[in-house]
């Protein structure tokens, strides 16, 4: 059974609050003042019992809970904790999305949540010597006056890495033997680190270019990897929960002269 939306939820804020104080809140002036325990049921994790943190919903039923809840929660399962619909048959970790609107409305609710969360994320940093890196969420953050939006769009595309804040992944590419050229196009650096974004149509791109041959087949257990499978994809469906590297294989064909 799918989950009220956004407005039905607020519409039920609103009548709990006039059952309890026998008015109006959006037309009275007096100030209300509410319990937080009795907003509980829509702004607490079923997982974790706690306020949400990174709000996170699973498209198939719109059940929230923490991010790091439920992608725990996932590695295990494949159905929601709540109503115990099938996510998805393979990569149930596809089917979430943040869920910001349901943030800001906790952390509105909830005093001092997001200044203590702020306060845990920076010590976390700086106990490992690790540079944040906060990305806006809007454009309009991102720049100053909107008059020179297009301008300073051109400019961050041309200088900015797409792919720098990435999350990454370590591969193994090993030739795939054979009697008469096991010495020839072995890459001199096997391992390779790339973004998950990245597709196997890439790397076939990159060894074409490193080993100067034909454009070769890259393996998983003796199966052709399609060219649109992302490396998040071929991890999630085929290395999730091992230790990196994943080992990838490669066929050859000489190029004909």
């Amino acid at each position: 059974m799918a989950s009220p939306g956004p407005m039905v939820i607020a519409m039920r804020l609103r009548n709990q609050l006039q059952s309890v104080y026998k008015m109006d809140p959006l037309r009275n002036e007096e100030v209300v003042k509410v319990k937080i325990k009795e907003l509980n049921e829509h702004i607490v994790c079923y997982l974790c019992a706690g306020y949400f943190i990174d709000a996170t919903t699973i498209t198939e039923c719109l059940h929230t809970f923490c991010k790091s809840c439920i992608v725990k929660y996932l590695q295990t399962s494949k159905y929601c904790p709540l109503c115990n619909l099938k996510i998805h048959e393979t990569q149930p970790l596809l089917n979430l999305k943040l869920d910001r609107v349901m943030q800001d409305i906790v952390y509105k609710l909830v005093p001092g949540l997001q200044e203590s969360e702020d306060n845990r994320i920076r010590e976390f940093y700086q106990s490992r010597g690790l540079e944040r890196v906060i990305q806006p969420s809007t454009v309009e953050e991102s720049v100053g006056d909107v008059s020179q939006l297009s301008l300073s769009l051109a400019v961050s595309q041309s200088t900015s890495h797409y792919y720098k804040n990435d999350e990454h992944v370590c591969l193994c590419l090993e030739k795939v033997s054979s009697g008469k050229d096991k010495k020839k196009f072995i890459l001199q650096q096997k391992y390779v680190r790339c973004s998950v974004r990245s597709e196997i149509r890439h790397l076939r791109r990159v060894l074409c270019h490193q080993l100067n041959v034909s454009p070769p087949s890259l393996l998983f257990n003796n199966q052709t990897l399609p060219d649109h499978m992302t490396m998040k994809q071929l991890w999630l469906t085929h290395w999730y929960g091992k230790p990196a590297p994943l080992v990838l294989s490669y066929s050859v064909k000489e190029k004909r002269r």
